[in-house]
């Protein structure tokens, strides 16, 4: 559980500064306290997608991750932000990626910065 709450964090604490430094991802909301929110439920999600849909994304794209030498991770890192951005449209949420190369430099900052956080908060 520890974990979890570990790394719902620090989804939501690179998710804000994805929306904080590309202006092609947009965080809407009508206060800070709805916006938190927000970005609290499209972290949840975020993850989600992360557990169930990348490992099988990678799984069969297998050879094009060995071709590339890992370089395709940055695509179905943009993909799976296009999907959550997708859910999260459908589930009503203010969240919105716009564009593939949006989403290619998106999934690269989010996985920085959520690297990053990870190993901060998770020092025992």
């Amino acid at each position: 559980m520890k974990t979890f709450l570990i790394k719902t964090l620090a989804n939501a604490g690179a998710l804000a500064v994805a929306v904080w430094l590309i202006p092609d991802i947009a965080l809407t909301g009508d206060d800070n306290a709805d916006k938190a929110l927000t970005l609290l439920l499209v972290a949840l999600i975020f993850g989600v997608v992360n557990f169930i849909v990348k490992p099988l994304v990678q799984l069969l794209s297998l050879p094009l991750l060995v071709l590339t030498l890992g370089l395709f991770t940055l695509v179905i890192n943009a993909l799976m932000l296009l999907l959550t951005s997708w859910i999260a449209d459908e589930a009503d949420l203010s969240f919105h990626v716009d564009g593939f190369w949006t989403a290619v430099l998106g999934g690269l900052v989010i996985s920085i910065v959520s690297w990053a956080t990870s190993m901060a908060l998770d020092r025992d």
